[in-house]
């Protein structure tokens, strides 16, 4: 996700709470100690994960490339994604990914819900379910 100051809500009550909702840990690498290269620990992180939340919100500056990179890097090693994208942001996302059933959402509530909900739907409750 795009790791703007902007997006702090959206993390925080929105995919962080609805993947913790759902009884999983949730992992985004800005917030992880480490003391290798980024880009290593992305890859490693996405292999021990048991799926992806990918939200493809940007700004003005364009589409973050990182997002698009992760979720399909993920995809090729068989690694569900649960794609996302802030309603506003919506026809900005590329059309190669268009086709995935993307969560739209506007406000971070409705964000949590939808995530844990499609996190409960199709991989199954985690073990810290609540």
């Amino acid at each position: 996700m795009w790791f703007d100051q902007s997006m702090k809500e959206a993390w925080e009550g929105g995919i962080k709470a609805g993947i913790e909702e759902a009884g999983y840990e949730a992992v985004r690498i800005d917030q992880k100690e480490h003391v290798n290269k980024i880009d290593d620990e992305i890859i490693a992180e996405i292999r021990r994960s048991r799926f992806v939340v990918a939200d493809f919100t940007q700004g003005d500056d364009g589409p973050r490339g990182g997002v698009y990179y992760e979720a399909g890097f993920a995809h090729g090693i068989d690694i569900p994604v649960i794609f996302t994208c802030r309603k506003d942001a919506l026809e900005k996302v590329h059309f190669d990914t268009r086709q995935y059933n993307h969560i739209v959402w506007e406000v971070p509530e409705e964000l949590r819900e939808r995530v844990r909900a499609r996190i409960s739907a199709v991989i199954g409750d985690g073990p810290g379910a609540e």
